[in-house]
């Protein structure tokens, strides 16, 4: 019996090349969302993520004028990590709180989000000012720390009461999907 090599098409080829690509897509949003996934339920990724962020907010206030290149690549993780970290609580659980009558609690925390995104913006500007920068940073971060304290001692603990094990289970691969659209 004669063993004839085959030769993919070119179409082949273009085929297998598209679905590994599809599939390092897919295995690279797991891969960012995987930590949140690990972690538990909603409320536990959630503060998972804090935790992680605050590491970052530490990470860019250790660096100064001669760190310009680390400080952007370490501002940049901090922005994808906080606005995935927004959608997740904007898209999961602020319509969550929403439903089970903290309207205003979620409102609120929304708002807040929105000077998040200015602190990110400001801070863009500031990247060569390092006084300013770390000033901006100090501060940003003292507010972002109240922020995670409130949903993790007072609102998520109030949501979680609410929510059975079956729609705490919902709500986390609901967050669990929104994070991954940005991931």
């Amino acid at each position: 019996m004669a063993l004839h090599a085959h030769h993919p098409s070119r179409s082949q080829s273009l085929l297998l090349g598209a679905g590994l690509a599809v599939l390092g897509f897919a295995g690279r949003k797991l891969m960012v969302q995987a930590p949140t996934m690990l972690a538990g339920d909603w409320d536990k990724a959630l503060a998972a993520e804090h935790k992680a962020a605050l590491a970052l907010f530490d990470g860019l206030a250790a660096t100064d004028d001669a760190a310009s290149g680390r400080r952007r690549m370490m501002l940049m993780q901090l922005k994808h990590a906080l606005g995935k970290h927004a959608l997740e609580e904007e898209n999961a659980i602020y319509p969550a709180m929403r439903e089970h009558g903290m309207k205003a609690e979620a409102d609120a925390l929304n708002s807040e989000h929105g000077y998040v995104k200015q602190y990110l913006y400001e801070l863009s500007d500031l990247l060569d000012d390092n006084p300013a920068f770390q000033q901006k940073l100090a501060t940003f971060r003292a507010d972002i720390e109240q922020h995670m304290k409130q949903e993790e001692q007072e609102l998520f603990p109030r949501l979680r009461q609410a929510l059975d094990d079956s729609a705490t289970g919902r709500l986390t691969r609901r967050m669990n999907q929104e994070g991954l659209k940005l991931a």
